[in-house]
């Protein structure tokens, strides 16, 4: 391995050649430099590479750096799809130089590799593409946008406060992309986020403003607008909300689905469905059972085990996101056996405990960092006879599975999802059971 390039001792803007090993959680590769972990964008296991150092120096554990140049490629290498891409550009996307097909591997490696360190548990994953997959690009129906000093729309690059203008973004749903290219500058805005719903209304697009003036923004024909405020969303024009159409698998009937604002959502249109039909697959639900939906969000998983389990069954839907709850309790009203609970998980299971409740099925859908061991606990002494967790994030679900097992419940089987192409980020939903 070669001596960085420049004065002695490796600090940011500084150059080396390393050997990449693998992959990381994260977006980034693992290499060494004189036997200190660089963390490298921008490569793939089995490269060798030039790397400029981003971050660190002599004092740290580990150091950061993009591969600025390729000496040796993998096989999956790809020319990128996206301008903006690359070192020091945009940083919403962290595989755009690798097929599809070599992400959905980088991703089950790193699936694997969480599950086997922090969960104890060794498991073959396969990375499964979602409904309306076209290679990767085009599938992004929630896009928050920076705006540059010009008030042009922009994207942040890594890890950076910065940002790159951009003209449309290609992992960008069609529908949003147009907005990008008909409106490209927003005068007065800080940030501006659109949303291109599958239920087929037009486009939200929602303008944080810079202070309190309101200039005339230029939201095409057809978008609703809206302003971000402290108290909430400011209607200009149009709905200050929007509606997600998703088909359920099998007999069930589609569900249509109202979000308000920004509230969360799965960004791939193919997600929720792919999502639905897992967690129902795995659990199984049968008419007349009682089940949870724990982080419920605006209904998607209970209106579904609602439709599973019929009016003989019931639901208890569980979330501590006001806005959510509204959106839940529009969207539930139609089934009187499925009610919504507001408040913190923890605490909700808390009170249910102490009441004696069971339940038969549980839907887990934590945030990012995961359910912890206070809520895995509450949920095993629920006794359900299955529990659906579905993770956005591998090391969450894999310290996770891990409390479960100490509970007394296995994992029974797990599908991982490529719900965000181009990216490190994939959906996992995984079975657990009582051990024996």
């Amino acid at each position: 391995m070669s001596e960085p390039t420049g004065p002695t001792g490796v600090g940011p803007g500084q150059v080396v050649e390393v050997d990449v090993e693998r992959v990381a959680h994260g977006g980034h590769c693992v290499a060494r430099h004189e036997g200190r972990v660089v963390f490298v964008r921008h490569t793939l296991p089995g490269e060798r590479v030039r790397v400029r150092i981003t971050e660190g120096g002599d004092g740290d554990r580990f150091l950061r750096g993009d591969a600025i140049e390729v000496l040796r490629a993998a096989p999956e290498r790809v020319e990128r799809r996206c301008p903006y891409s690359g070192p020091g550009r945009c940083g919403g996307c962290d595989w755009q130089h690798v097929s599809t097909q070599g992400q959905r591997a980088l991703k089950a490696d790193v699936v694997r590799e969480q599950l086997h360190r922090l969960g104890g548990v060794d498991r073959e994953v396969v990375v499964e593409a979602v409904p309306g997959d076209d290679d990767g690009q085009g599938w992004r129906t929630r896009v928050q946008h920076a705006v540059d000093g010009s008030g042009h729309l922009a994207l942040h690059k890594h890890r950076s406060h910065d940002v790159v203008a951009i003209d449309a973004c290609p992992i960008a749903h069609p529908r949003v992309r147009a907005v990008e290219l008909a409106a490209p500058v927003w005068p007065g805005a800080r940030a501006v986020e659109v949303v291109a719903p599958a239920g087929g209304d037009g486009p939200l697009v929602l303008v944080e403003p810079t202070g309190a003036t309101r200039p005339r923004w230029p939201a095409p024909d057809g978008a609703s607008l809206g302003v971000v405020t402290a108290d909430g969303i400011e209607r200009v024009r149009g709905r200050t909300w929007v509606r997600e159409d998703v088909p359920l698998p099998g007999a069930l009937e589609p569900v249509s689905l109202r979000v308000s604002g920004s509230g969360f959502w799965q960004v791939h249109p193919g997600a929720p469905a792919a999502l639905v039909g897992a967690v129902l697959e795995q659990l199984d639900p049968q008419p007349g059972e009682q089940a949870l939906d724990l982080y419920a969000g605006v209904g998607l998983f209970a209106v579904a085990l609602g439709a599973a389990v019929g009016p003989d069954g019931a639901v208890l839907a569980v979330e501590g996101d006001a806005g959510a709850v509204r959106d839940a309790r529009r969207n539930l009203h139609d089934a009187p056996h499925v009610a919504i609970t507001p408040g913190r998980v923890d605490r909700v299971l808390a009170t249910l405990l102490e009441a004696g409740t069971t339940a038969d099925l549980v839907v887990l859908d934590p945030p990012r960092t995961g359910a912890g061991r206070t809520v895995v606990d509450q949920v095993v002494a629920l006794a359900p006879r299955a529990v659906s967790y579905v993770a956005c994030d591998p090391a969450a679900l894999a310290r996770d599975v891990r409390t479960f097992a100490d509970a007394g419940y296995e994992l029974a089987a797990l599908r991982a999802f490529d719900c965000f192409p181009m990216t490190h980020h994939v959906e996992c939903v995984a079975l657990l059971v009582p051990r024996g």
